[in-house]
């Protein structure tokens, strides 16, 4: 290491040049990485709902689908509107009264459940398909077009509709995430470091590694806008810990050597020996994600394991050479540190630790009890705040209460099921699905050729519309919310029906895709916790060579972790789904840092000291880098959090700096107290070392 410290002070120069090369391919690089801003899309591909979704696709050239609510116009206006939305690009359809009949036809031949589910009062609805998924750009960019075409007299709903909205909330917000994120994290430094001017080399060299990582996405073709909005704020406050290690060991060499680049070479060794343990924790918690089905999990983890890597390597490479050429000054910027002597803090924490360890043992279970039963949603209309758009209603939104007002209609089911089904069969089969509860009305081919209207007066294109060479294709319109109990049970009860008629029959759609979403998340909320513990405790016991200090570690975290996700059930708050399987193992992963910082020089004192003299000089040593850690992380989140108007961002921006807090607290107060107790079991289970 001492060789890679001589070889970065020699060649500071060229890699501060080549740094700032990178910048251009960067920028190239997140230009061309799409962000995808439709969670569904990652659910597993081999699941039903999913192979239906292809095949609505394969069969009927159709991706998303779309209701459009009409109020106050004739049916003229209707159906020039109609024409016009046929003629968008990447629209394959709209399907309204005149795609039955000619509007001279009287709407009271229509059968009575078609014309009740197109036409309530002065309001009508259009059925719009697109020809792309619902997430897609050229889809996004019909929504927009239809819109315009609509103007203030229909409102477009559907999951496109809500894509749209979020994706220019997002592109709205995100760059005002990174700079709420840097100053509050700057104004953090600038408090609890000794010097002015460190805190902005040190963003300049972790912002030059986040635009790297973001550049670098690139290689995945596509990331989620989740990953995106984070991952610049969860770099930034993750990664600050290795700057400040940096700095601190340069500091102290210097105060030994009166050669500067010397001092340096030995800081980076010293860096890399302290930070290589903590780091590969870190990314082992990212890793983690990985394991789950939802691959949002991956999405999330390569990224931000690739971050923190290369935050590690910009802090031995770029940050040097920063301090290097900025020396001088930065020695003239240097002042008095605001964190004062904590000595007598660590003296009387070991003091009172058994206080500590009642209050641990006291708040545990009501912090597990809350953990497992924190109220998550997965309905993504609830992703925006009330006031996302300055106090007014989001279209998306707007749109959902008027086909609830009008139609009583809060989701859309889609069945596929054989095109050679009988009249007889399909309609019996519509008939028993529309006695279901909250079933509003079921629309297919059957619904369309009524009694009043013979089949053949039907038009050939209405016809392949509904029908395909195998599958036809029924609407099930419901009146409950997505993700609720009542339409998961729908559902159900739908899906046992239309396998009674054909067992290769499928139920797609928001909803159901929703209810497999939560079935999965479940499982993986348990391996991926799991896989995470795993990982951190191998990594550990590696690093420390031990058997026990791992579970006293994780223990300590964990315990932080089930406060943090717990409080939201006696708050009564409820949490996006993603957030706490992200938020687990993030925290976990970057907060364990703490504890091995202070785990670490508690091991080397109590080669020469009795316990309770190495557990108070381990937590004096480890409290200032602690806190400075720990308040630039929750400086950063918390700011963003407080902003966002896009609650699953806000949501888990605010329980990571939260999180940071309670890890702080749970590693300053409990594990010293932990310490103390198993002191003996420590030294009975763990290599010794020299001195």
């Amino acid at each position: 290491m001492y060789r890679f410290g001589k070889a970065v002070v020699r060649l500071r120069i060229v890699i501060l040049i080549l740094a700032l090369a990178l910048i251009l391919p960067a920028l190239l690089g997140m230009r061309a990485t799409r962000i995808n801003y439709d969670m569904l899309t990652y659910l597993p591909d081999d699941i039903e709902t999913m192979r239906g979704q292809q095949i609505l696709m394969d069969e009927f050239g159709k991706g998303a689908f779309s209701f459009i609510v009409a109020e106050g116009m004739t049916d003229q206006q209707v159906s020039e509107l109609r024409q016009r939305i046929e003629q968008v690009d990447h629209v394959d359809s709209a399907l309204w009264y005149d795609s039955f009949a000619d509007l001279s036809v009287p709407k009271e031949l229509l059968p009575d459940r078609l014309r009740d589910a197109f036409v309530d009062g002065d309001a009508t609805l259009i059925a719009v398909f697109f020809d792309t998924s619902s997430s897609a750009d050229e889809t996004i960019e019909a929504i927009g077009k239809i819109r315009t075409l609509c103007g203030e007299e229909a409102f477009v709903s559907g999951i496109s509709a809500l894509v749209t909205d979020l994706k220019d909330l997002c592109e709205r917000e995100e760059p005002v995430y990174v700079g709420i994120a840097v100053a509050c994290a700057l104004a953090a430094m600038e408090l609890l470091t000794d010097s002015w001017l460190v805190p902005p080399v040190f963003l300049i060299g972790i912002g030059l590694t986040i635009l790297y990582n973001l550049g670098t996405n690139c290689i995945f073709g596509e990331v989620s806008y989740i990953t995106k909005a984070l991952a610049a704020v969860l770099q930034l406050a993750v990664t600050m810990d290795y700057s400040i290690f940096l700095w601190h060991a340069y500091c102290a060499r210097k105060r030994e050597l009166d050669d500067r680049r010397e001092a340096m070479a030995l800081a980076i060794g010293d860096t890399v020996t302290s930070v290589a343990g903590s780091s590969l924790t870190t990314i082992a918690g990212f890793l983690a994600l990985c394991f789950m089905s939802y691959t949002m999990g991956m999405d999330i983890g390569l990224v931000m394991a690739k971050g923190c890597a290369l935050g590690v390597l910009g802090s031995v490479t770029i940050l040097p050479a920063l301090i290097l050429v900025f020396d001088r000054t930065l020695e003239k910027t240097m002042h008095r540190s605001l964190i004062p002597d904590l000595s007598g803090a660590a003296k009387w924490i070991t003091g009172h630790f058994p206080i500590f360890l009642v209050v641990f043992v006291i708040v545990l279970i009501p912090a597990i009890h809350g953990y497992f039963r924190t109220p998550v949603y997965y309905d993504f209309t609830k992703v925006f705040s009330d006031d996302a758009m300055g106090g007014e209603q989001m279209p998306f939104l707007e749109a959902k209460q008027k086909l609830e007002d009008h139609f009583h209609v809060a989701t859309t089911h889609m069945i596929l099921c054989d095109s050679d089904m009988s009249a007889k069969e399909a309609t019996a089969m519509m008939s028993e699905i529309e006695t279901l509860d909250g079933v509003q009305n079921v629309l297919g081919y059957n619904s369309v050729v009524g009694d009043a209207i013979p089949e053949d007066f039907i038009p050939k294109e209405l016809t392949e519309k509904l029908k395909s060479e195998h599958w036809q294709l029924i609407l099930v319109n419901s009146e409950y919310a997505v993700s609720t109990d009542e339409v998961n049970a729908q559902i159900d009860e739908i899906h046992s029906v239309i396998k009674r008629y054909d067992p290769d029959a499928m139920l797609i759609g928001e909803a159901p895709c929703t209810k497999d979403l939560i079935e999965i998340t479940d499982r993986d909320f348990t391996v991926v916790s799991w896989v995470s513990i795993a990982f951190v405790f191998l990594i550990i016991a590696l690093t420390l060579r031990s058997a026990s200090i791992p579970v006293i570690l994780v223990a300590v975290i964990e315990f932080a972790v089930f406060i943090n996700l717990g409080i939201p059930y006696y708050t009564k708050a409820s949490m996006p789904f993603i957030a706490p399987i992200c938020i687990s193992t993030i925290q976990l992963g970057s907060t364990v840092d703490y504890a091995i910082l202070m785990t670490t020089h508690y091991r080397e004192l109590r080669r020469t000291q009795e316990k309770r003299s190495a557990v108070t000089g381990a937590l004096t040593y480890a409290m200032p880098s602690v806190l400075v850690s720990a308040l630039s992380f929750f400086a950063a989140t918390f700011g963003v959090g407080r902003y966002s108007d896009i609650d699953l961002i806000g949501s888990m921006c605010g329980l990571l700096a939260r999180g940071a807090l309670v890890s702080m607290c749970a590693v300053l107060l409990v594990l010293p107290s932990l310490l103390m107790v198993f002191d003996g079991l420590i030294e009975k289970t763990s290599v010794k070392q020299r001195i």
